[in-house]
């Protein structure tokens, strides 16, 4: 039987991959929009820099983090100014599973939205509506269960993140130790009853977040 240890690591794990697709989704959705619905310049830099983490080996994602949030980096002597630590944290978890996930994110999202009539859209602006007005009362309601497609995804990648915790994180048990960091602990010092309960974990919560993605994918479609 699971330990509570390993609830915990569970628990803290869905934490992490919770926080880290909030943090990405305002962001997805803005880039999304504007790859799928504007003729913005620059566009083809943007589509390029959000695809960065699907290609870069993660730990290159981690120590990017590693750099900006560092007390060199840009944000170092802000995080001073306020007091607050956030390299190796849960928090700092949970922005290498946002970064990670967002371009997956981002492609749902793009989808979804370009799938949105433009007539109806374009209908809004003649009545006076804003682009921003038209984004939040046309296009993401109508793309609403894309948008969701693409949050799930994104959080099932983020329960699976490993490389880029690792360097911003660590591997601190009962603080940062996530289900990956977990189960290649346990496989390291040859606790396979562990490692393998772990896995299972993992195993069902990508499976219910892979059954759900589909779902929503269908009920788009319909």
């Amino acid at each position: 039987m699971p330990t509570s240890e390993e609830f915990d690591v569970l628990l803290l794990s869905l934490r992490v991959a919770a926080v880290g697709t909030v943090i990405g989704l305002p962001i997805g959705l803005l880039i999304a929009w504007a790859l799928a619905k504007t003729s913005m310049p620059g566009k083809v830099l943007l589509d390029t820099l959000v695809s960065f983490p699907l290609v870069l080996p993660p730990v290159v994602t981690g120590y990017a983090l590693l750099l900006l949030l560092g007390r060199n980096g840009p944000l170092g002597g802000l995080q001073e100014d306020l007091g607050v630590e956030i390299l190796f944290t849960w928090f700092a978890a949970a922005l290498a599973a946002g970064l990670v996930s967002l371009p997956l994110m981002v492609r749902s999202m793009e989808v979804a939205m370009a799938g949105v009539d433009p007539r109806l859209e374009l209908a809004a602006r003649t009545m006076g509506a804003n682009r921003w007005k038209v984004f939040i009362t046309v296009t993401v309601p109508l793309a609403y269960r894309g948008i969701l497609a693409g949050a799930v995804l994104g959080f099932a990648r983020g329960m699976g993140e490993f490389g880029a915790t690792i360097i911003v994180a660590g591997n601190i048990p009962g603080h940062t130790q996530t289900l990956p960091l977990a189960i290649f602990t346990n496989l390291q010092i040859g606790d396979d009853d562990a490692a393998v309960r772990f896995i299972v974990f993992s195993l069902a919560v990508a499976l219910a977040a892979l059954l759900a993605h589909r779902w929503m994918l269908k009920r788009a479609v319909v």
